[in-house]
């Protein structure tokens, strides 16, 4: 599964997990109560129109009510984290996918709701066709962990390579120009080198205070 960008032109949620909850003591869209789910709920990644990820996973929670199929079913997660940008010398945080066209649906998988979840408006289907594969545990729980320190500590959206012309935008050294030597992207930073008085002098600076030339 690719990582890969896309626009997002989608709105309204956040991306943060829910569960189903049932709105109604009474009937769904069923007009009654079904059976009791057999087995446990696992995880399953589906396709949706990449951009229309959280309208899929809101179209999904209703229908999952109306059909009164809310013990079949437990979070809805589009991953995302925080993403750190630069725009004319100002700061922006905004929201970014990790899966753009994906989510992840925990539920118990049987006829009933795979085509609930096939059929709904905005996804294409099940990763995996019609014999999908649950996903580890342990990988959404990697998953969950990396939207914790996501929106923690928003990332910049702007990717450094060694050998870059960037110019300082903040702190002491602003309007310098200078050259990345190195990259540091676990903690954000970069080392740089400019000139100072005339000498070459190297300073390790935030992502957020530099900019590409």
């Amino acid at each position: 599964m690719a990582n890969a960008t896309a626009p997002d032109t989608d709105s309204g949620d956040t991306g943060a997990a829910e569960t189903v909850e049932d709105s109604s003591s009474g009937g769904g869209g069923n007009g009654g109560a079904p059976s009791a789910p057999v087995g446990e709920k696992k995880w399953y990644i589906v396709h949706t129109y990449s951009g229309h990820e959280n309208k899929a996973k809101l179209t999904l929670l209703e229908r999952v009510r109306n059909a009164n199929l809310t013990e079949y079913f437990g979070e809805v997660l589009v991953p995302t984290e925080s993403v750190m940008e630069v725009v004319k010398g100002q700061r922006r945080t905004t929201t970014r996918k990790f899966f753009p066209g994906y989510m992840f649906v925990q539920m118990v998988l049987d006829d009933r709701t795979f085509h609930l979840v096939k059929n709904t408006p905005k996804i294409t289907g099940f990763l995996g066709g019609t014999k999908p594969t649950p996903v580890p545990e342990r990988e959404i729980t990697g998953v969950q962990t990396n939207m914790t320190e996501g929106k923690a500590k928003p990332k910049a959206r702007v990717v450094f390579e060694v050998g870059d012309s960037v110019r300082v935008i903040e702190g002491p050294f602003a309007n310098f120009s200078a050259t990345v030597e190195e990259v540091k992207t676990d903690k954000q930073k970069v080392k740089v080198s400019l000139s100072m008085f005339g000498r070459a002098t190297s300073v390790e600076l935030d992502f957020a205070q530099v900019e590409k030339a």
